[in-house]
């Protein structure tokens, strides 16, 4: 691709006005080198665009970005923390896959939630998992910057991540679903976070029934689970879960302001395909499941149904209390809508007053209203109900608008200025529109104002503040599938593009990509950094699990080696630029329980314990605990050492465990 060479009057153009003659030539004038800004702008081959958009995504070194992005890892297992414009990746936190540079995963205290969010039926813990929906905590509608939460799409299960320390605290295995999809949102004020069956599962008391029984024996639930709201964790005993037919409930979302205490799930495969078989000459499951013009839109009313627990109203199953399918019927908790076939994205309008669908196979967005489905429920205007009795809200009762966008429409967000943004995967491309005159200025309702190209099928989208009451506009990044001429060739797999529009421009204006590699982002939620406050460090000897003192800090000048039996009791210290103690002597056949602390005080003086031949790396911040148990099952002489740079002694920081053969 041929770049185009700059010239001084082109560039004080651009930008609308953003980069002022005087200011060029102030920088210029300024630079170090001596170098004009025109020239070096020409020198790298930029269009006149491309040297504006470069200006307005730069955070130059010491400056921090005013927005971070939490986008989802997919199967990864992760997080990553994403600077918004910058685009810098800045952090990765992980969740359900074991991370040996953080220490994530080995069975330190903090470490263990692998394993304590695991089955225990397995015989090893999950440790990995496909990270899709992050949802950040919200009060009144708003994000707080308290936890985030996000689900294991591949086992049905939610990570909590506490956004003090940005670690993983809580893996929670959702009980009587298998893979999800349908979250992790959470409602206004996080008094629950929701997540939902993709793949119904049988209700039998073992797990398993034919398929030729799928219609009667499987079934698909819709989990709210309550979070404590002093430590932000999942609490079990006070969740429940909704009983749904054995659809494929997809994407969720929470209604708000006018649509407060609802929930929204879409759906497919209301045809209960199953696939082909050698019995059977059925279609696949991907035609199987697209005979149908429509799918339905479930309406759950989940204040309704925290009243219907409370009185008692349920049945216990596999430790989770469930409302069943009749009495979500009978009690006016669940409801139908049609929806275009096979949907996928499904949003809430900031003022809750809208949910939009789109359809994959649609060209339209579907716009159903609230106030109309509200008093579709009340006046009963039913088109019939489902195989399962559960009533279906007629179409034209619900519908406020149908407008159409173009290819394969996904995900919508919005800017508060009264316009949604929604992706559309075929057309590569995101589509401005505007919403109903009710919710913005617009005198223009449901009328397409623009279509912004991308690189390329994109999947979600994302505005900051986008899905909450207040967004803040003025950035979407486009969250696309692939790269192609984007990036050099890197084998045959290519790296995913993110990619930064500016939408405080007429028309919107692409700034710059990131192409990232080891990750397939799905969903992400962009926070402004003033709501977050995370530490600096730890209170000296702090267990990040309970955010308490640990009982196993110790402190300089109280190290020492403890044995009982077979068991040895390790307290140590390490700091710059050595390990307390140096020399652990054990005995093959030992169980062996370390108890370090990171005795620093200095922000960023992190330091690792890693031990050779053992699996063994935990990485400690300034005044954390981390405990690890392991047996000591072979003999030799093992150096452990710090594994993170940290002073200009970083060599000699080692020490030996060192495993006498039980004859000596």
């Amino acid at each position: 691709m041929k770049k185009l060479a700059i010239e001084r009057r082109d560039f004080l153009k651009v930008g609308g006005g953003i980069v002022a003659g005087a200011a060029v030539g102030a920088v210029g004038s300024h630079m170090g080198s001596g170098t004009d800004l025109t020239a070096l702008a020409s020198s790298q081959g930029l269009s006149g665009d491309e040297a504006s958009a470069a200006l307005q995504t730069v955070v130059p070194p010491g400056k921090y970005d005013p927005y971070y992005m939490f986008a989802s890892g997919g199967h990864s297992g992760q997080v990553q923390i994403i600077g918004v414009p910058s685009m810098r990746l800045l952090k990765i936190i992980p969740v359900f896959s074991r991370d040996s540079f953080s220490g994530y995963g080995f069975d330190g205290d903090v470490d263990g939630v692998i394993r304590a969010g695991s089955d225990p039926a397995k015989s090893a813990p999950l440790d990995w998992g496909d990270t899709h929906h992050p949802a950040l905590s919200e009060t009144a509608g708003q994000y707080d910057g308290r936890w985030l939460y996000i689900n294991d799409r591949a086992n049905g299960r939610i990570g909590m991540i506490d956004l003090a320390d940005f670690k993983t605290k809580q893996i929670f295995d959702v009980p009587n679903i298998g893979s999800s999809h349908g979250g992790v949102f959470v409602t206004p004020n996080t008094e629950y976070a929701h997540i939902s069956s993709i793949t119904p599962r049988p209700i039998t008391d073992n797990g398993y029934a034919p398929l030729e029984r799928y219609a009667d024996l499987y079934r698909g639930f819709s989990t709210w689970c309550f979070v404590d709201r002093k430590t932000g964790r999942l609490v079990p005993e006070k969740s429940f879960q909704i009983e749904l037919p054995p659809y494929n409930q997809d994407l969720a979302d929470m209604g708000k302001l006018a649509s407060d205490g609802f929930g929204f799930l879409n759906s497919f495969n209301t045809e209960l395909a199953l696939g082909q078989s050698d019995k059977t000459k059925d279609p696949p499951i991907e035609s199987g499941a697209s005979k149908k013009n429509y799918d339905y839109l479930h309406v759950i009313d989940w204040k309704k149904a925290e009243k219907v627990v409370a009185a008692g109203n349920f049945v216990m199953r596999n430790g989770m209390r469930v409302v069943a399918l009749s009495v979500a019927v009978s009690e006016g908790i669940l409801h139908l809508v049609p929806e275009p076939k096979s949907p996928h994205g499904v949003a809430v309008s900031p003022d809750g007053k809208y949910i939009v669908i789109s359809g994959k196979l649609d060209p339209f967005v579907t716009v159903f209203s609230i106030e109309k489905i509200k008093d579709a429920i009340a006046k009963r205007r039913y088109q019939g109900k489902d195989r399962y009795g559960v009533p279906i809200i007629s179409l034209d009762a619900a519908v406020a608008a149908r407008v159409k966008l173009g290819a394969g429409p996904l995900h919508t967000q919005y800017d508060g200025k009264g316009n949604a943004y929604t992706s559309l995967f075929i057309d590569s491309a995101v589509v401005k529109w505007t919403l109903g005159s009710d919710s913005g200025t617009t005198d223009k309702p449901f009328t397409v104002l623009e279509k912004i190209p991308v690189h390329y099928n994109i999947g979600h989208l994302a505005i900051p503040g986008g899905d909450t009451v207040k967004p803040e506009g003025k950035y979407v990044v486009a969250l696309n599938k692939w790269s192609l001429d984007q990036v050099q060739k890197l084998g045959p797999q290519h790296p995913v593009n993110l990619e930064l529009i500016d939408i405080d421009s007429t028309p919107a204006r692409t700034l710059s990509s990131l192409p990232l590699g080891g990750s397939e982002p799905h969903y992400a939620q962009i926070i402004n950094i003033d709501k977050l406050n995370p530490l600096k460090v730890y209170a000296p000897g702090t267990d990040p699990a309970t955010m308490a003192k640990s009982q196993y800090a110790t402190v300089a000048g109280k190290e020492r080696i403890k044995r009982n039996g077979r068991v040895v009791d390790v307290y140590a210290t390490l700091m710059r630029s050595h390990f307390t103690p140096e020399q652990i002597p054990v005995t093959v056949g030992d169980t062996v329980r370390l108890h370090v602390t990171n005795i620093e005080s200095t922000e960023n003086a992190t330091h690792t314990l890693a031990v050779p031949a053992h699996n063994i790396q935990v990485t400690l911040d300034p005044g954390e605990v981390v405990n690890v148990e392991f047996k000591a099952d072979r003999v030799g002489s093992f150096a452990f050492y710090c594994a993170q740079f940290c002073s200009a002694l970083h060599m000699e920081m080692y020490g030996w465990l060192l495993v006498a053969p039980k004859e000596a």
